[in-house]
């Protein structure tokens, strides 16, 4: 079977390419130069992109600087890119030159075939149509690519968002559940006064639903687009009403309301807004570490650990050991929320890495970024519903736990002095007895008065909390 080829050229030289692709020779030199991990743009970042090149299209044609055929051909190749029908053509590593050029001549190369074609014209025709004059019309990769990477973490966080808000409810839900379970406080892993299991778990969801606050002011920050800056900043090559026509385009295609850089310069050099964000996710990943631990030490046990709670059983928990169970979604949280934080050490140090007029590093951020959505919107669900909303409380073991703690001694001092209650609760634990009966053996309280300083309901209830 004979393989039909194309000849393509650039500014390097020729390639010989298969006719049926409709990527280009940029893209194929970006193909060659850097295979390193084999790991493409994510869907929403080549729609992102395909979207910037639909309205600069729009934008171009209606300045009278794009010719109207050559636009809505355009026009058209990215309205069926959207649909996914050419992601399989989108071949540049996520690990490319600086700045994401070789991705952005990969989208300006899919586009421009398609849009020959359907001009019938034969693909690499770029004398016609080109990837570089038409496609990429007052563009530079330097605008382009953080503007779309902009678009793209916008989508995901968008879908993000109300994952975390299911996960903040479970946490209340479970929180107003456990809401008359007393047990003993802990701090520093010791033993502390009493409360409740459902103050502990109502923390939870305030903690989620503050850093999901958090992530959704940064993603409102992001609205701010780079584009119609061009190279370095003063929209060269571009008409002058290029930058405002595409926001609006923009705009109106994604849904969203964007505005153009408050100062274009500091757009095309700094990567704050993404290293904002990046940031955000990992206090949030800090939380869920700190969250999970907790479920962990919790539902240790069943003999030898806390057994506070018990967490729902999803698998077997050893190769070797019968009967055996571990608290498997809690680790996997672990493992996913460290992958974010790593993923911010990444983005932090290329945020840093910018030099002069642009911040090269941009790809690796924005591959960052997205993979870390990507691991929270597939895990937290899974999460919520294979573990938050199936962990029962321990109800005899937190109360035994509280029954014996000596911080109880505690509640004595308003009574006795923080030296003497010292002393109960010293005794309470060397001999075994709780601070409440022994405090009524050594005379120092009454039976009535035990049972007011000591009553459950009152020892453990909020001065704060509004059920």
């Amino acid at each position: 079977m004979i393989k039909i080829t194309r000849i393509e050229k650039d500014s390097l030289g020729e390639m010989e390419l298969p006719d049926e692709v409709y990527y280009g020779i940029q893209t194929a030199r970006a193909m060659e130069n850097f295979p390193v991990s084999g790991i493409m743009e994510r869907p929403e970042f080549i729609h992102s992109y395909v979207f910037l090149k639909k309205a600069a299209a729009l934008a171009n044609m209606e300045l009278g600087v794009l010719d109207k055929e050559k636009g809505e051909a355009i026009v058209k190749a990215a309205d069926e890119a959207l649909t996914g029908k050419f992601d399989d053509q989108f071949k540049v590593d996520v690990y490319q030159a600086g700045a994401g050029t070789s991705f952005n001549m990969n989208t300006n190369e899919v586009l421009a075939n398609r849009a020959l074609e359907i001009l019938g014209k034969p693909k690499g025709d770029y004398d016609f149509l080109s990837p570089n004059d038409h496609v990429n019309m007052a563009q530079s990769t330097n605008d382009t690519f953080p503007t779309a990477s902009h678009i793209a973490v916008i989508i995901a966080a968008d879908k993000l968002l109300p994952v975390l808000e299911d996960l903040t409810k479970a946490f209340k839900k479970k929180g107003d559940e456990f809401i008359s379970v007393p047990k003993s406080g802990r701090t520093h892993l010791m033993d502390a006064t009493p409360l409740t299991l459902g103050y502990e778990f109502l923390a939870y969801g305030v903690a989620i639903k503050r850093a999901t606050e958090r992530i959704t002011q940064r993603r409102k920050d992001l609205l701010e687009l780079p584009i119609g800056g061009t190279a370095v900043g003063t929209g060269a090559n571009a008409h002058p009403k290029y930058r405002e026509t595409i926001i609006a385009k923009l705009s109106e295609l994604c849904s969203l309301p964007f505005t153009h850089a408050k100062d274009s310069f500091e757009a095309l050099q700094s990567r704050s807004q993404l290293g904002a964000f990046s940031s955000a996710l990992k206090e949030l990943a800090l939380e869920l570490i700190r969250i999970a631990n907790d479920l962990r030490l919790l539902g240790s046990g069943p003999t030898t650990g806390l057994a506070e709670i018990e967490l729902p059983v999803v698998q077997p928990g050893s190769s070797i050991m019968p009967g055996k169970v571990n608290p498997v979604m809690a680790e996997c949280l672990n493992m996913v929320a460290f992958q974010v934080v790593g993923n911010d050490t990444t983005v932090s140090l290329a945020v840093q890495a910018g030099q002069m007029d642009l911040n090269v590093m941009t790809p690796v951020i924005t591959y960052n970024i997205l993979q870390c959505i990507a691991i929270l919107i597939n895990y937290l669900p899974v999460f919520r519903k294979h573990c938050v909303e199936g962990i029962k409380a321990n109800e005899d073991r937190c109360r035994s736990y509280l029954d014996l703690n000596p911080s109880l001694a505690t509640l004595l001092s308003p009574k006795i002095g923080y030296l003497k209650a010292a002393e109960i609760a010293k005794e309470s634990w060397e001999k075994k007895i709780p601070v409440a009966e022994l405090a009524v053996t050594k005379g120092i309280i009454t039976q009535e008065e035990a049972k007011e300083i000591f009553d459950q309901k009152n020892t453990t209830r909020s001065k704060y909390h509004k059920p």
